[in-house]
């Protein structure tokens, strides 16, 4: 007799009663932790209670209740696989969804429309015979001064509010986040020979306010181009295709004269306003100028090229810095530069 008093005989007709009741996998799921479960299941303790039993009686009874537990396990093995084989058969039927068909795809994002535009700019100057060079954005305040001479003491540093990194080194703060894209014009010419030819997209941080036209955070593709022979008519032929494969044959575009520590002369680039259309009334896009500045470029400083190791007699060259949230405003007539990331998916889905 087990613990509710029933016989071998009379546990197994209630075991295989409730088993052709168990109608569901969680009811076949529960009958098996009642009858077979490994804590408190009624045949496991049946099991464990043998030694309770006389000992002339201990092997006859644990055999029936080894038989008794196979059957169950099988009995429940069976239902199982029957409920297996309906649910099949309920697929092949008519109203069975066709398993032939395509399966229905996951829903894709999509490029942020300031990626789009810095891979447009890529491919662009790729096609001139650019190749892609990367640099870091926590950078070292003698790449992203120093080098470019901005030095310590210089009235440019006034230009960039910068991010410094809270760490000192001998007592001073040397680590930043990028304010330009500049420093990789070192870092490039440290490791190749003329002639370079290379871009360098990336993020970078100034500390300023924001307005339509500008942001705290910022990217850029910085290009440079170093060989004997570079002219100003290079650098401008260069940015005028560009502009041209970017904005189309219509748009005016204009140079002007710039400072930029790093090059002498310096130009700035700027294209007609998508809103005023150069008329700059009341154009809160362009200020009431007309215009957009895009980049800013000039012919590569001499001491940068004697500082690179380069003879500045034999080797000229140009670089130019675009801000590509500007080149996407003027692409697709946005104009508020902070739309971009404010994450309004009413205005990322656009694009």
């Amino acid at each position: 007799m087990d613990a509710g008093g029933a016989g071998i005989d009379e546990l197994r007709a209630q075991a295989l009663a409730a088993l052709a009741e168990a109608d569901g996998a969680e009811a076949r799921a529960d009958w098996r932790a009642h009858w077979l479960g490994r804590g408190d299941g009624r045949l496991t303790l049946r099991l464990r209670a043998l030694g309770d039993a006389p000992r002339e009686e201990r092997a006859a009874l644990g055999k029936e209740l080894n038989e008794l537990k196979a059957l169950l396990e099988r009995e429940f093995g069976a239902r199982e696989e029957d409920a297996r084989t309906r649910a099949v058969a309920a697929l092949s039927g008519e109203a069975a969804p066709d398993v032939t068909l395509p399966g229905r795809p996951w829903p894709a994002g999509r490029l942020h429309p300031v990626t789009q535009t810095l891979n447009d700019c890529v491919a662009v100057f790729a096609e001139m015979g650019f190749r892609t060079f990367e640099g870091p954005e926590v950078e070292w305040a003698a790449y992203n001064f120093d080098a470019v001479r901005i030095p310590e003491d210089h009235p440019a540093r006034d230009m960039w509010d910068t991010i410094w990194i809270d760490t000192l080194i001998k007592g001073e703060r040397r680590m930043l986040l990028r304010t330009h894209t500049s420093p990789n014009q070192i870092r490039a010419m440290e490791r190749s020979e003329p002639p370079v030819r290379v871009i360098v997209p990336g993020k970078c941080y100034r500390q300023e306010a924001t307005d339509a036209t500008h942001e705290w955070m910022l990217t850029q593709l910085e290009g440079l181009a170093v060989d004997e022979g570079v002219r100003m008519s290079d650098l401008k032929g260069t940015l005028y295709a560009f502009a041209r494969r970017l904005f189309g044959e219509d748009r005016e575009i204009i140079f002007h004269h710039s400072y930029f520590p790093f090059v002498e002369p310096g130009v700035e680039m700027a294209i007609d306003c998508f809103l005023c259309r150069a008329d700059g009334s009341a154009c809160r896009t362009c200020h009431g100028t007309g215009w957009i500045e895009v980049l800013g470029a000039g012919m590569v400083h001499p001491e940068i090229i004697e500082n690179a190791g380069y003879d500045s007699a034999r080797h000229t060259g140009f670089a130019f810095g675009v801000g590509i949230e500007r080149v996407a405003m003027l692409r697709w007539g946005i104009e508020d530069i902070r739309h971009f990331y404010q994450n309004d998916l009413r205005f990322l889905r656009q694009f």
